[in-house]
């Protein structure tokens, strides 16, 4: 028997693109909607790993081949979406305190800004700053301050505290006739500490290695001003040591105090320096001695300036461009320096004197007077006829009068006659009390002791 074979049916062609398209979207609906159990099985995994960041190492998140069913599209274990989120139960959040609010001041920030941001109006800013002179220190703010709000039960402001530094800070208080304001000042323990440095380029370079503070370089420098120019005479080699008071809460340093004794070695001679506070209650620097470190003038009205012209008979001008006496010393320094009264004495002119700008002169006794010229503005206070001090700040450097760039023109008359007064030997002023030397070298030799045992100390290890 003859079979013959059977023919495939036929289908037109139209037919099988649509069946092709049919199939086609099929399979894409599978991929991106998979089924119930599959979906609940996801969200079990990435509870999951959400729970992993916060309770266990990572490597724990990280789910094993055999239960990585997530991603198949013929997943047969069934997990609910309520089992799914029974696995991590969720800690409840600790409600924030409302009568609470913590502000920090940003830039452009005022008082009144500050207030609006925690719901308090105008009118409370205006009762604060009014309700006593001292309250009025809360409207200078600084960047990145913090302010601690505390409210009552109505909105109105109950309590505010404002830490200033780690000792002070600044409290204002709600009462029957108004607010209160305090400024409670924390007692830190005080120790004495040791600081050695020795410059390579700059003292302050060298004391910032050292771990001084820059107002404790300053008070350094002040110290050692009479005998030390710091803008002509110190030396790559020059060594300083340093005694001085350390602040500190729970052994944290918060701040520094006086310094107590120091010894600065320039161009090999040494100089010390004892801090003493005589039966009077004055305080002084007297040397190791008893010997006031004191003069009737200080070395240098500016600090670290630099020293632009000097002293001459014979300088060409550099304005007037013709041979000129150069009756003073130059200290180039930037707009705005302040500048220091070399001594004691009565101000006889503030103001303008010609080529010289803006001017203070100073009257120290009888015999000498200071000038000091080309001043940007004069200090407050600073007035024709007024007293100043050894080292009050005058004014500050400026470009006024004949000058070519910001410094201060400094000149020194002894009996109306102009000297160098980088070449002038300063007079004295007086040394310990004969009564008071016996009390001084008790507090004097234990404190040169022990710089020099502190420098053993360092050295030592320092060749281990």
């Amino acid at each position: 028997m003859t079979h013959s074979k059977s023919k495939a049916p036929y289908y037109p062609k139209s037919h099988l693109l649509a069946a092709s398209g049919v199939a086609a979207l099929l399979s894409l609906a599978l991929l991106v909607f998979p089924s119930r159990e599959v979906e609940a099985k996801k969200t079990f995994l990435d509870l999951r790993l959400d729970a992993a960041h916060e309770l266990a190492p990572l490597e724990t998140a990280e789910p094993s081949p055999e239960t990585d069913t997530a991603h198949s599209p013929f997943a047969s274990t069934s997990v609910t979406d309520q089992q799914a989120t029974n696995q991590v139960p969720s800690e409840p959040q600790p409600e924030a305190n409302p009568l609470f609010k913590e502000i920090t001041v940003a830039n452009g920030d005022t008082l009144s800004t500050v207030f609006a941001k925690v719901g308090l109006p105008q009118s409370t800013v205006h009762e604060v700053l009014a309700s006593s002179k001292e309250a009025k220190q809360l409207s200078r703010l600084r960047i990145g301050q913090r302010l601690e709000f505390e409210l009552d039960e109505q909105g109105g402001l109950a309590r505010l505290s404002s830490p200033i530094n780690r000792l002070e800070s600044l409290q204002l208080e709600k009462t029957d006739s108004g607010y209160s304001f305090k400024k409670d000042k924390l007692k830190p323990d005080v120790k004495t500490a040791y600081a050695y440095g020795q410059i390579e380029s700059s003292l302050f370079l060298a004391a910032k290695r050292a771990g001084l503070s820059h107002n404790l370089t300053m008070d350094l420098a002040n110290v050692f001003g009479y005998d030390i120019d710091f803008a002509m005479d110190i030396r790559k080699g020059d060594s300083f040591e340093v005694v001085y008071e350390e602040k500190t809460i729970d052994g944290e340093r918060v701040g520094t105090g006086n310094i107590l004794a120091a010894r600065f070695t320039n161009r090999g001679k040494n100089y010390t320096a004892v801090r003493y506070t005589n039966k009077q209650g004055n305080t002084s620097y007297y040397t190791a001695d008893g010997t006031s470190m004191r003069k009737a003038f200080i070395r240098t009205p500016v600090d670290f300036a630099r020293i632009s012209s000097r002293f001459s008979n014979g300088r060409k001008h550099p304005i007037l461009n013709k041979i000129r006496a150069h009756k003073g010393v130059d200290y180039a320094a930037p707009h705005g320096t302040p500048i220091k009264s070399a001594g004691d004495g009565k101000v006889i002119l503030a103001g303008r004197k010609g080529g010289y700008g803006n001017t203070v002169i100073i009257q120290h006794g009888n015999r000498y007077r200071t000038l000091y010229a080309h001043m940007q503005g004069f200090a407050k206070g600073v007035r024709n006829g007024s007293q100043v001090k050894q080292g009050q700040i005058i004014g500050y450097i400026g470009t006024t009068g004949l000058s070519t760039g910001p410094h201060l023109h400094y000149e020194f008359q002894v009996d109306g006659v102009h000297v160098d007064p980088l070449g002038l030997k300063l007079p004295m002023a007086d040394p310990i009390a004969q009564n008071e030397k016996q009390r001084f070298l008790q507090i004097s030799q234990p404190l040169m002791a022990k710089m020099d045992k502190e420098r053993e100390t360092m050295l030592a290890m320092q060749t281990e």
